[in-house]
């Protein structure tokens, strides 16, 4: 990976470094389909070929068949895509996690607005700083209890993050199915796993699979998994497939590519839209063998784990520092506050936390800043090493010593 060679990197929340196979991968790719020749017949069994081969394998590792997958640019598109397709009524309601990512909130406001639905907040920030974080099963008991209270009759659609982008812990995805599958409506739910694939194990069997269980499964190629930006993917429930229309279309939405009459794609490829990068797909099937090889899944997330509760627990003997969880992080986010100096905050928080990440830049540490809450996230992957835990650690404590490194 190069781009670690000449830094510390802990922002593979924000995208992952690319591998130097994966970048050849895409080359190889490119130079491949020019001397096939774009648009020729000998091109097109090539081009299905890596595609065939980047579905199976993102299937395999969310533990599902091929046709639940459909591949797209983001986890943006891959959940607003289908999300928009879906058959709404004025006056239901999307009740969404408070831990969301922007984008995706912003696409069901908009989507309320345009069809007459009302909005409502699923809490479950607070639950980052509350007794039962320190315990899988409690923590699952307390969102389920949030989950019930926060119910309506009318409630159609629930938005909840797997791995939660700005606290770090880990949602019951599949528990949260199995309470909206006994609501009178059978609510859909709407998982961003932006943070999850390439993270967290997907493919556990039965009940547990937490990919299987959402109607909408959105998951982007360039962050955990290291791939190249823009490719995704989303998997979708049976019963989506048989409820929602494609809302953007093209060619490849259709059954027939050459009849414009002969409906669409049973599967998921019904929202998959036209033409795209298929050296991408190369490249992101490369970075999932090269993660692969080093283990499973559950064996990867070990390690992550290593390093993030090495990383939190160092966190917590700096002085003015402040771990967002209570317990060490499920997975590799690990989210700090820096604690105020006087009892009445000053206002100034946001600018303190942009000044460390800017401080640690120019030491060639790389972190980032959130503003809900205002904190400061650092990832561990399997790429980092203890050293630069302990680098990050000494840096932190050396700037906020005197802070003469903040601008």
């Amino acid at each position: 990976m190069p781009a670690l060679a000449n830094k510390t990197y802990f922002n593979y929340g924000g995208q992952g470094p690319l591998p130097s196979p994966s970048l050849e991968a895409i080359t190889a790719a490119w130079a491949t389909i020019q001397e096939l020749g774009p648009f020729t017949g000998a091109v097109w069994p090539y081009l299905e070929q890596i595609t065939s081969a980047l579905r199976q394998r993102l299937a395999a590792w969310f533990g599902v068949s091929p046709q639940r997958v459909a591949l797209t640019e983001n986890v943006t598109s891959g959940c607003v895509l289908p999300l928009w397709g879906l058959p709404w009524e004025p006056g239901d309601q999307l009740l969404i996690g408070d831990c969301e990512h922007p984008g995706v909130v912003a696409a069901c406001r908009e989507l309320a607005q345009r069809q007459g639905l009302s909005l409502a907040c699923l809490p479950v920030q607070w639950l980052r700083s509350s007794s039962c974080s320190c315990d899988a099963a409690a923590l699952e008991q307390a969102v389920l209890e949030q989950l019930q209270r926060s119910l309506r009759p009318r409630t159609r659609l629930v938005v909840l993050s797997h791995l939660l982008w700005n606290t770090g812990q880990v949602m019951p995805i599949a528990a949260v199915a199995d309470r909206l599958a006994a609501h009178p409506r059978r609510p859909w739910l709407l998982v961003d796993g932006a943070q999850s694939l390439g993270s967290l194990p997907l493919a556990e069997a039965g009940a547990a699979n937490g990919a299987a269980a959402a109607d909408i499964y959105g998951c982007t190629g360039h962050k955990w998994c290291c791939g190249p930006e823009g490719l995704g993917a989303v998997v979708l429930s049976e019963r989506l497939l048989a409820e929602a229309r494609p809302t953007l279309i093209g060619w490849r939405s259709l059954s027939n590519e050459g009849q414009a009459g002969s409906g669409f794609h049973h599967d998921g490829r019904r929202f998959e839209v036209a033409t795209s990068c298929t050296p991408l797909m190369a490249g992101l099937t490369c970075s999932l063998q090269l993660l692969e090889a080093q283990g499973s899944a559950e064996q990867r997330l070990a390690r992550i784990q290593l390093l993030s509760r090495q990383l939190w627990e160092g966190l917590g003997t700096l002085p003015g520092i402040q771990p967002l969880l209570t317990a060490p992080p499920p997975a590799g986010l690990v989210s700090f506050q820096l604690e105020v100096a006087t009892a009445e905050p000053s206002g100034g928080d946001a600018a303190r936390a942009n000044g460390l990440v800017k401080a640690l830049g120019q030491k060639g540490i790389w972190i980032r800043s959130l503003d809900d809450p205002i904190c400061l996230r650092a990832c561990t992957h399997i790429t980092t090493t203890e050293a630069e835990v302990e680098r990050l650690l000494q840096s932190l404590a050396e700037i906020l010593a005197g802070e003469s490194g903040l601008c």
